[in-house]
């Protein structure tokens, strides 16, 4: 009777993927705060859900905000957090490391366009040799995101500069600037509210997002899109000025080729259900194949300058630097 009973619980293990992840989750548990990109916020919650069919005892609790933002909620608010994923690296290398985190993992990367809809005033006339006329006419309205709060919107500044140099176009950057500056937004994905309401016809976007909420965009050209690393020397000639880490102060941040990063904070309240996510988040088939379906292409194995400091059971998706 024993071996009859024994017999039946393996079976239901086996032809039960709820009784098997619950057996996986056993020891990992808990709330797991993660801050990330307002751009990754379709793969994260994706990520997520994948992910508690494996470990159903952890509460993914996640903030989308401007990468910026979501740093200064952990160095000037204290909030707590496991972990953060950022549209730019440079934000966990120049405001966590070293006082908050050790280090910082690559792994994806974007590019800059133009994103519209069908109801678009001259959307039909849109492309990439008269976007920048388009923009400017009277009936044209656009949004941008935040420089100070979002590093697609310090980009968007960037790529107006390599335009107007792309285009032989003296005072484009100025122009389309000090144009629409009341449609400027906290993070990226505030303006597709705008969008999809008619405020504005077209947003400076990742065009992740634009495949993700299956919008029209328009692509740029490699010069100016801070997506290639052929051009990152063109890239660096791009800079664009932000709020600095104490009050008062403004911040130089150079152009360079879009990369996506994350870190385990060093006070993270539930770090073994942050290497849990973050293993399974970085993994080929797993959270990287969700982040590459939603229009981003992986970078890992990419190189780390703090490669030593990372985890063991993360090291296998980084390599150490030259």
């Amino acid at each position: 009777m024993k071996k009859v009973l024994i017999l039946f619980l393996l079976f239901g293990f086996m032809n039960n993927p709820g009784m098997m992840a619950q057996h996986k989750s056993t020891g990992i548990q808990g709330d797991l705060v993660i801050f990330h990109a307002g751009s990754l916020s379709v793969p994260m919650k994706e990520a997520a859900a994948e992910f508690n069919k494996l470990y159903p005892d952890v509460k993914v609790l996640m903030e989308s905000a401007g990468s910026v933002a979501s740093a200064r909620k952990i160095t000037d608010l204290n909030k707590p957090c496991d972990i953060l994923a950022s549209s730019d690296y440079g934000v966990i290398d120049n405001m966590l490391i070293p006082e908050y985190a050790d280090w910082n993992l690559k792994f994806a990367t974007n590019e800059l366009c133009i994103v519209y809809s069908e109801k678009s005033r001259h959307a039909t006339e849109i492309n990439n040799k008269n976007w920048f006329d388009l923009l400017l006419k009277e009936d044209v309205a656009f949004g941008r995101a935040d420089p100070n709060a979002d590093p697609c919107g310090y980009r968007t500044v960037m790529m107006l500069q390599l335009a107007e140099k792309y285009y032989k176009k003296p005072g484009l950057t100025n122009s389309i600037s000090n144009k629409n500056k009341n449609l400027i937004r906290p993070k990226e994905v505030d303006l597709l509210a705008l969008l999809e309401t008619g405020s504005v016809d077209y947003i400076f976007l990742y065009r992740s997002v634009a495949i993700q909420h299956k919008l029209k965009y328009l692509l740029l050209p490699d010069e100016i899109n801070l997506k290639n690393p052929a051009f990152a020397s063109r890239y660096a000639t791009a800079v664009a000025e932000i709020t600095g880490k104490e009050p008062g102060k403004k911040e130089t941040v150079k152009g360079e080729p879009m990369v996506y990063s994350l870190t385990m904070l060093r006070d993270a309240p539930n770090k073994t259900a942050a290497i849990a996510f973050l293993q399974f988040f970085l993994s080929k088939d797993k959270g990287m194949k969700i982040v590459e379906q939603n229009g981003q292409p992986s970078v890992i194995p990419m190189e780390t300058k703090n490669y030593e400091k990372l985890p063991k059971e993360l090291k296998p998706f980084a390599k150490p630097s030259k």
